[in-house]
């Protein structure tokens, strides 16, 4: 009696210690990154999506976050992603028509209004058929976050009309709409790294640049930058991007958590591009910038060849693109809805926008399939911010 009930206890005492070396779930490790800083609208919407999804899986999964472009610029790392390397960026779309041309259409140079008409845009169809082009390039979109309308910094000059852009040399993302419009303000585009632009405007090698105030506050960019105008010449998306070989994997009830996890870092990341805009113009000018707010975008748009929107609406006409049917695109960049659909081409019929600018849009190389470790040395010009 006395040897089974020892023998009992021994058995008791194995099966526990064997418990408790088996751990509750195995814990899938997973990437994302940014090319600024952490304590930017980038950073919150990583932190907060990295928070929920652990939070919605129960434990199950862990997203580890990078900042300020240690795994590369925005190009590598939408790149990594498509090759497998890395399993989640988030990303301005700057680079992005390199490898879905369609997404080029919403870097058109005064495409729209103001937030409400481009956060509405993007979170109806539109914007959701746009997301729907990417799995076939081995990327899952999850969500559309934002970056910003875009405002132009030099250390050389005010500018109050396009003529005072003229021979200015300004760090540009490497997105061949942005370039060639840049390019029609007398502008010397020069595509650069992200991590690269500070040391570039301290240096000299470039004049200036042009971002959203979210990022020029981030980067700090007031130190090595006079000038500021709000020409909010551009609205710049961002997009969370999953390699689509990681999303398949995913059971179902995880997918919807990461779907729910993206629409929570999206709810973040714009408040606090809308924070930024109520609070960045006073605080760049405390820190001595000079900022000319009151800027006649009409001339900046009369230089790219956009129409008025009273032209617009004179030319207005009705075209049919397969089961969808929308009216001329020059009159919807007007509208509530926003941006057509059709793509570049049916900017090009309405008039819109340059030939060269749409040219540009439509014909977005995408870049060679080239391995590259994760956190290798950038080897081409990067987007960023």
């Amino acid at each position: 009696m006395r040897t089974s009930r020892l023998f009992m206890a021994l058995m008791a005492s194995l099966g526990a210690a064997l418990l408790s070396a088996t751990p509750a779930a195995a814990q899938t490790n997973m990437k994302i990154n940014i090319s600024i800083a952490q304590n930017s609208h980038q950073g919150v919407a990583i932190d907060t999506f990295a928070r929920e999804v652990e939070k919605r899986t129960g434990g199950r999964y862990k997203i580890q976050a990078f900042y300020s472009g240690s795994l590369g610029g925005e190009r590598e790392s939408v790149e990594a992603v498509q090759l497998g390397t890395q399993e989640l960026t988030f990303t301005s779309t700057g680079p992005v028509p390199n490898f879905v041309p369609e997404v080029a259409i919403l870097d058109i140079p005064f495409l729209f209004r103001d937030y409400a008409h481009a956060r509405s845009t993007l979170d109806g169809p539109i914007g959701q058929d746009l997301l729907g082009k990417f799995p076939s390039k081995g990327i899952v979109a999850l969500a559309w976050g934002e970056n910003g309308f875009r405002h132009m910094t030099n250390s050389k000059r005010p500018v109050n009309s396009p003529d005072d852009l003229k021979g200015l040399k300004m760090r540009t993302m490497e997105n061949p709409v942005h370039m060639q419009a840049y390019k029609q303000f007398g502008i010397i585009p020069t595509p650069m790294a992200f991590p690269e632009v500070f040391t570039a405007l301290q240096q000299g090698t470039v004049d200036g640049q042009e971002n959203p105030l979210s990022v020029i506050t981030a980067a700090k960019f007031e130190q090595v930058q006079k000038h500021l105008s709000l020409t909010g010449h551009v609205y710049s998306p961002a997009l969370l991007l999953m390699n689509k070989a990681a999303w398949d994997k995913l059971p179902a009830a995880d997918k919807q958590a990461f779907s729910e996890a993206a629409k929570e870092a999206v709810k973040a990341n714009r408040a606090r591009v809308d924070d930024d805009e109520r609070k960045a113009v006073a605080d760049l000018r405390s820190k001595g910038m000079n900022v000319v707010e009151n800027l006649d975008k009409g001339k900046f748009q009369a230089t790219l060849g956009r129409p008025t929107p009273t032209s617009a609406r004179s030319s207005a006409r009705t075209t049919s693109t397969g089961s969808a049917t929308t009216s001329n695109a020059a009159t919807s960049l007007h509208s509530a809805r926003g941006p057509p659909s059709g793509g570049p081409r049916r900017l090009r019929r309405a008039g819109a926008v340059p030939a060269a600018v749409i040219l540009a849009a439509s014909s977005a190389p995408h870049p060679p399939r080239r391995r590259r470790p994760p956190c290798a040395t950038p080897s081409s010009p990067s987007s960023a911010g």
